[in-house]
């Protein structure tokens, strides 16, 4: 039964809340500090944009209802703290996660090299069947670009990423990237329906506990 709504409540509070959904899954934006995970995540979940973001401080989270193919899909999205100091706190949030946009910053080589050590990252700390969507943020500062769009094509097949060019600030690919990872994560619990376990967070009533079960039924989103 859904929870009763605070009519006083803003829009993202009683997202929050609100249990009238059929899946949910816990998403996670990484890479190196300065990026713009903050701002593609406030962008994405509030339709805003300040370039007056101060780094994020350990981990913080939005929620988001969207529907997929008729189906009514609760996004929790974590913003990470890219800075090293934290990476103890953040990583202990991988677990569970269904799916990462792990991201770096088109003008800064710095955080493109840096994507190889996010992805181990991922491969040690997830679940083995997370999805990720490999993301160049920054794409309206074109004229500074330092990492090629062929050699982050090129990382990202060889990782078995997805991959977008992104601007958070004027707004170009964000939804897509989103949902792209929401149809990948889709499409990987439909194969595993019958087969491997996949995180519990996926469906409705299950929660976020961290442990799997493998009577996962299919995502028809």
């Amino acid at each position: 039964m859904a929870l009763a709504r605070d009519p006083g409540a803003g829009p993202e509070q009683r997202d929050a809340a609100d249990q009238n959904f059929d899946y949910m899954f816990k998403l996670l934006i990484i890479g190196n500090s300065s990026v713009g995970k903050t701002s593609f995540l406030f962008r994405y979940a509030d339709d805003s944009f300040t370039s007056a973001f101060v780094s994020t401080v350990g981990i913080d989270f939005k929620v988001k209802t969207i529907y997929r193919n008729d189906k009514r899909v609760k996004l929790q999205i974590w913003d990470t703290a890219g800075q090293e100091r934290y990476r103890t706190i953040t990583t202990a949030y991988y677990r569970g996660a269904m799916g990462f946009l792990l991201m770096y910053d088109i003008t800064s080589q710095e955080s493109f090299y840096a994507v190889q050590d996010w992805a181990t990252q991922i491969k040690t700390y997830s679940w083995d069947n997370a999805q990720v969507v490999l993301v160049g943020n920054k794409l309206d500062l074109e004229e500074d670009r330092q990492v090629p769009t062929q050699d982050a094509q090129r990382l990202a097949t060889e990782l078995g990423f997805q991959f977008f060019e992104a601007s958070a600030k004027d707004n170009i690919n964000v939804k897509q990237v989103f949902d792209k990872l929401v149809d990948v994560i889709c499409e990987k619990m439909n194969e595993s329906v019958n087969g491997d376990a996949s995180p519990s967070a996926a469906h409705k009533g299950d929660g976020l506990k961290d442990t799997p079960h493998g009577s996962q039924r299919g995502c028809a989103c």
